[in-house]
């Protein structure tokens, strides 16, 4: 996985339809609300108006997920973190949170509810966190 990258959104919530959105403009790279407004209504089973578009646009660039350029008459949005960027910033942030709890008893109470699977996962972890601080010492 990536290291945390420096660029942190002002807002890291983002809603169902600014996920949605989000997700459009990564795949895409860059795009106009045209090109996200046709995407979304490429499902006959979804209606969305224009101006929806443009609204979550706006909010995803004022939370600090979007840059806005404007090329012509045509304004294009595109994204100020890469997709797995936004995971890394996410998984780091949840990590916090979990940490908070501050008490290692509490914590490890856990481990009595993980599977074969979960704890093989959380010990692959503790080896690359140590490896990691190994690293760190010998610079």
């Amino acid at each position: 996985m990536a290291p945390l990258p420096e660029y942190r959104p002002k807002q890291l919530s983002v809603g169902p339809l600014e996920a949605e959105i989000l997700n459009i403009v990564w795949e895409l790279g860059s795009a106009t609300v045209k090109d996200v407004h046709d995407r979304i209504l490429s499902d006959p089973n979804r209606e969305l108006a224009y101006t929806s578009v443009t609204t979550v646009l706006r909010r995803l660039t004022e939370k600090g997920w979007l840059a806005c350029d404007k090329c012509g008459r045509a304004f294009f949005w595109r994204p100020l973190l890469t997709k797995q960027q936004a995971e890394v910033i996410k998984a780091h942030e949840q990590l916090q949170r979990f940490l908070a709890v501050g008490n290692p008893d509490i914590i490890a109470a856990f481990a009595d509810s993980l599977d074969e699977a979960a704890s093989e996962q959380i010990q692959a972890i503790a080896k690359r966190i140590e490896v990691a601080r190994q690293a760190r010492e010998e610079q």
